[in-house]
């Protein structure tokens, strides 16, 4: 693959995964919930969900599933139905007042499975891989430049999020954000339960 042509898919991937959105939320609450490490692991396995949609992508199976109503419509619902109960978890932790700055209310386990279904239950991630991402798949393309394509979507989307977990829990940004987690948690249950509805209506 030309370098000029790879910088464009990098753009693309990097514009995918700085939009904000569950996935921006998810890494969010498992930082805030449990520090650096769950944070970080959220935003790993996140990445090989993402992987896994590119790798779908490329195989030309992303779409295949786009234009089978009756799969999108299951793994629309699935992920609207995820995002729902991730939000309402959010809400009853903000319930629960400030975070201490030692109590992990999550963990690495917990953060790798929501950072994997979060990923996989977003049908915006088919539709932007098969909008977009195909545009550098050509019928003749190498097994070394799809797997090129895999990696690329899969590293950018770890490197961003894995960014987001270091600088959300530097020790200059985490007290601050603990000390306000009552509220951060009733936003981001607000902000999942509404893209849970978007996910459902759109």
């Amino acid at each position: 693959m030309p370098l000029t042509l790879w910088l464009s898919l990098a753009a693309v991937c990097a514009m995918g995964a700085m939009s904000p959105g569950p996935s921006l939320a998810m890494v969010l609450r498992h930082t805030l919930g449990g520090g650096r490490t769950p944070g970080v692991v959220a935003g790993l396995s996140h990445a090989l969900g993402v992987g896994l949609y590119a790798l779908l992508t490329v195989w030309g199976l992303g779409a295949v599933v786009s234009q089978e109503p009756v799969l999108f419509r299951i793994i629309t619902w699935g992920g609207a139905a995820y995002l729902a109960w991730l939000g309402i978890k959010a809400l009853q932790a903000g319930r629960g007042g400030a975070l201490e700055a030692q109590a992990a209310v999550t963990d690495p386990l917990q953060a790798a499975r929501d950072g994997v279904l979060v990923a996989l239950g977003n049908p915006k991630l088919i539709l932007f891989f098969v909008a977009l991402l195909s545009q550098f798949v050509s019928p003749d393309m190498s097994i070394a430049g799809k797997a090129l394509i895999v990696a690329t979507a899969a590293l950018i989307d770890g490197l961003w999020y894995v960014l987001v977990a270091v600088a959300l829990s530097h020790s200059a940004v985490l007290p601050w954000l603990q000390a306000r987690a009552h509220w951060i948690n009733r936003l981001t249950g607000v902000l999942l339960l509404a893209l849970a509805l978007r996910v459902l209506i759109g």
